[in-house]
């Protein structure tokens, strides 16, 4: 099974991989894949982290806006899982990790099979509510770090309660990797999904085509609009290289 992790910079995705790689590890054979715009870092944090093989880490260097390779384009991706399955398989689990992306931010179905969207509470109470595809039609919301709520005077409960009522009623984790009671609520619902999965009882639901959205600047001169509508459509109108180089 493949799970995608997504959600805006710094709200803690690799930290959540790490955790649930050392939670998983003994009883699933585990791959991860990152994505980054120009770099590794994100793979490089895991395998200091020591949390599996280094092998079993690697990284996709994307090259364009981080959502162009879980959604529009993901052969990049395909490519680096079917490469580990080849060193490695069978393995039971292989988590791809988007790059930092906004709140529109999903993963095709075609990449992976079944995707959770991570905020966290020092992005502010009233994120949530903000919505967008990632927010409302993931198959798990997680809401990370709650144990710097009340340093961010951000009420955690009523952050999970929104959340759900963002959702339908779909569900939400609140989650600290200093809290042992959610980390278990977050590995039972990655096992319950990988047992629905074996049984050919999951089938994976497509969140949606992305927002039409903007990478810089404010309208089509200064920026490059990105619209989904058709989840195929990518186009872009690029600012001046000059103006790019002094950005």
């Amino acid at each position: 099974m493949r799970l995608g992790v997504a959600g805006p910079v710094g709200t803690g995705k690799s930290s959540l991989i790490a955790t649930l790689c050392r939670a998983l590890s003994e009883e699933l054979r585990l791959g991860v894949i990152t994505n980054d715009i120009y770099t590794d870092e994100d793979a490089r944090f895991l395998k200091s982290a020591g949390v599996l093989d280094p092998e079993r880490i690697r990284a996709v260097e994307t090259g364009a806006c981080p959502h162009t390779a879980i959604r529009d384009d993901v052969t990049a991706n395909l490519l680096a899982a079917e490469d580990m399955e080849a060193d490695f398989g069978p393995l039971d689990l292989v988590i791809i990790e988007s790059g930092g992306d906004n709140l529109t931010a999903t993963f095709s179905p075609a990449l992976v099979d079944t995707q959770l969207f991570v905020l966290d509470v020092a992005g502010g109470g009233d994120v949530v509510r903000k919505g967008g595809p990632g927010i409302a039609r993931a198959d798990l919301l997680v809401i990370n770090k709650t144990d710097l709520g009340e340093y961010v005077g951000v009420d955690v409960e009523r952050m999970a309660r929104e959340g759900r009522e963002a959702r339908a009623g779909g569900p939400v984790i609140a989650l600290s990797r200093h809290d042992e009671a959610s980390i278990r609520m977050l590995t039972g619902w990655v096992r319950e999904t990988l047992a629905h999965y074996r049984t050919g009882d999951h089938t994976p639901v497509d969140p949606g085509p992305m927002a039409p959205h903007f990478h810089a600047g404010q309208d089509d001169e200064d920026g490059h609009l990105h619209s989904h509508a058709d989840g195929n459509s990518h186009s872009h109108d690029h600012a001046p290289v000059e103006a790019e180089q002094g950005a």
